[in-house]
């Protein structure tokens, strides 16, 4: 293990056993489509099991590379598509609101007033 010195303070490497790191990796690939980002997910995920979230990342990162999780990752890519494009289909549905009151008020307007 290398020890880093910096100025005064000594930062030492965590060495964390292959177990967790393996449930961590396992995790944020499982669960990756249940949050907003796949960034806010491994956040969650560190902070549930007391690790920093940067060190999840890049062992996300090395897994993903290495090959590790392509199923899960393939599922996790449909969910997040999924979301993005219902996120987009309500969108759409409340600018078709906005665009039949729009069009509803205009024709008032134009429609001279009958006696």
């Amino acid at each position: 293990m290398r020890t880093f010195f910096l100025g005064k303070v000594i930062l030492m490497p965590n060495v964390y056993p292959a177990e967790v790191r393996e449930k961590a990796v396992r995790l944020v690939l499982e669960h990756r489509g249940d949050y907003a980002s796949e960034y806010e997910a491994i956040r969650t995920i560190a902070e549930r099991m007391s690790l920093k979230t940067e060190t999840v990342r890049v062992w996300v990162r090395k897994a993903e590379a290495a090959g590790d999780g392509t199923h899960a990752a393939s599922a996790s890519e449909a969910e997040i598509e999924l979301r993005a494009l219902r996120r987009k289909n309500a969108e759409l549905e409340k600018t078709i609101e906005i665009l039949k009151a729009a069009t509803s008020f205009f024709a008032r307007e134009c429609d001279p007033p009958r006696k």
